[in-house]
């Protein structure tokens, strides 16, 4: 098949439509519910009040709003796909933004600018005794703002929304790759991201893979926790890029009406616990011959959380000293054998990792 061929089999999946409209009316359609906004990402990400300070100086000044990108469904609702920071502020500051409770959310009050220093503790309307409000002629200039409004049609392909939502936000600095497919996860069905989060939290877990408050930030541990799910539900296709598969795993897990979520959990569950219980904060790094030392290596990561749970019944059918000098000597072993050491560290590639490293995991480590 040809480049132009390709092109148009690709453009017949995402049918789309758009047009121009005014702020006013985009606050109607919020309030009417005909603009759906999944709460979950409002507690992921939220703009601090200088940026939406900002931003609302912006409409102010009759800077052109960036287009908005939205996924209509059968019964013709607007799912917000891409938009949301600049939206909710509209929405919080005009008074209207709803918590995930159905609360509506107290209002910020602005700061001052450079070119609009009088904006400094404003707010739409009073709420408080004392409040300071913009004019009736700044609320209409906010909401007679124009804004572009992309539409993903309901004909789309239904990975459409998914793809259009990671490419819109993948290059920037404000998300890292796994805070994009939180929201992904959340899109697709809540309940998986809910077992995501869920798992990292879980303190076997947390405490084996002893990660930095940098990782933390960055949603790593939540990454892990789908790498580990990743690896036991969807075959990895060698040569395909890390954050595709994971991408693509993540879309496939979700969208399983029959995920054996407490299955999984489990699994999980008694993994990091064994590994927890034999290694410790040690889990993770490199045996040197005298001990266990320096920072959290993902290439042990894949082969130990990995290759645990796939011999999960045969150690626990060891007694628990056999289990924990079995696992530990396994640990230190992997330092010693030419297909981990080949295939593992800063000049290697996740692609060649991957390939080599999960095979050879669930042989390993068998007790």
């Amino acid at each position: 098949m040809s480049l132009e061929q390709e092109i148009k089999v690709a453009r017949k999946e995402i049918v789309s439509d758009g047009y121009d409209m005014s702020l006013g009316e985009i606050m109607n359609l919020y309030k009417e519910n005909e603009l759906i906004i999944n709460p979950e990402f409002q507690r992921l990400f939220r703009w601090d009040i200088t940026r939406k300070t900002r931003f609302i100086e912006s409409i102010l000044l009759g800077i052109p709003v960036p287009p908005i990108f939205v996924f209509q469904d059968d019964a013709g609702m607007w799912e917000l796909i891409d938009g949301l920071q600049r939206l909710s502020t509209i929405f919080e500051f005009s008074g209207i933004l709803k918590n995930d409770q159905g609360e509506v959310v107290v209002p910020s009050q602005l700061e001052g600018t450079t070119f609009l220093p009088s904006l400094a503790n404003k707010k739409w309307e009073c709420w408080e005794e004392g409040d300071e409000t913009i004019d009736k002629s700044m609320q209409l200039q906010i909401k007679r703002a124009r804004i572009r409004v992309e539409i993903l049609l309901k004909e789309s392909d239904p990975v459409a929304k998914y793809e259009l939502f990671q490419r819109l936000n993948t290059g920037g600095t404000e998300l890292s790759p796994q805070e994009i497919r939180n929201c992904v996860a959340i899109m697709i069905r809540p309940e998986f991201f809910s077992l995501l989060k869920e798992l990292s939290t879980e303190p076997s877990f947390m405490n084996s893979t002893n990660q930095t408050d940098v990782a933390l930030e960055k949603q790593q541990g939540i990454e892990l926790t789908l790498r580990f799910l990743a690896f036991r539900n969807v075959p990895y296709v060698t040569g395909l890029d890390v954050h595709e598969y994971l991408d693509s795993a993540l879309i496939t897990m979700a969208e399983k009406e029959d995920f054996d979520i407490e299955g999984e959990k489990a699994v999980f569950q008694r993994t990091f616990n064994l590994i927890n219980e034999t290694l410790n904060t040690s889990s993770f790094k490199k045996w040197d011959g005298a001990q266990f030392k320096g920072m959290f290596l993902m290439s042990l990561f894949e082969v130990i959380a990995y290759g645990v749970s796939c011999n999960l019944t045969e150690y626990e059918q060891l007694d628990r000293p056999q289990q924990l000098e079995m696992l530990q000597s396994k640990a230190k072993a992997l330092w010693q054998d030419e297909t981990f050491t080949n295939n593992s560290g800063a000049g290697v590639r996740g692609t060649q990792r991957l390939s080599n490293l999960l095979p050879f995991a669930k042989e390993f480590m068998k007790p």
